[in-house]
């Protein structure tokens, strides 16, 4: 398989290449610094995999789901692991929402990117251990109180210190829709305040 890699740490670069020329059943065709060169890279440079960082510098795809939504969108059939190092499973149920078929914890990477690799190729998705341990133990309150992907993006993005201005501009919406968006976020949640939303917002993994 030809592989793309893109995270913005240089060293993190250079282990997922050895990790994946190890498995000997692909090949890393290009590398991304951040998100912009790895739109570039995917316009240009046909591959079967990508490989790439949740969070990296970058223009308006540098939101983690803003950039898999795009990709989602330009390359439907591009197969795409994340690696990352985000800890919640409502980042981790929005990132599957836009077609990621698998999630790998940069802590375990080294045993189970390969093990992520082998199952995306064989038409199947992977879910590092410990993201499948805090999935399942928490999949009954998740259901009761679910945020849809949009929601949880203006949330994080609210909790990272963004105005709502700010987050509208960011993805080309109203400040009217992303206002709708935290107030419907904040009912689903049972909050009435600021303070609650960013509590929660730490509390979920997302401000990490």
């Amino acid at each position: 398989m030809r592989v793309v890699i893109a995270d913005d740490h240089c060293v993190v670069r250079i282990g997922l290449r050895m990790l994946i020329n190890a498995t000997r059943r692909c090949v890393v065709v290009a590398e991304a610094e951040g998100t912009d060169s790895l739109m570039r890279i995917l316009s240009s440079t046909p591959c079967d995999l990508l490989i790439t960082d949740f969070s990296m510098p970058g223009g308006r795809q540098a939101d983690g789901l803003k950039m898999l939504s795009t990709i989602r969108r330009d390359h439907p059939a591009l197969p795409v692991i994340v690696l990352t190092m985000f800890t919640s499973v409502a980042t981790a149920r929005a990132a599957l929402a836009q077609g990621v078929r698998a999630i790998v914890a940069k802590s375990a990477a080294e045993t189970e990117l390969p093990l992520g690799i082998n199952a995306v190729g064989g038409g199947r998705r992977y879910i590092s251990e410990s993201l499948r341990i805090l999935l399942a133990d928490t999949g009954s309150q998740m259901s009761e109180l679910p945020l849809s992907a949009k929601e949880h993006e203006v949330v994080r993005m609210l909790a990272s210190g963004m105005t709502v201005s700010e987050i509208a501009n960011h993805f080309q919406r109203s400040v009217s829709t992303i206002s709708k968006q935290k107030n419907m976020a904040m009912h689903r949640l049972g909050i009435s305040t600021d303070v609650e939303l960013f509590s929660y917002a730490r509390d979920s993994g997302m401000s990490t």
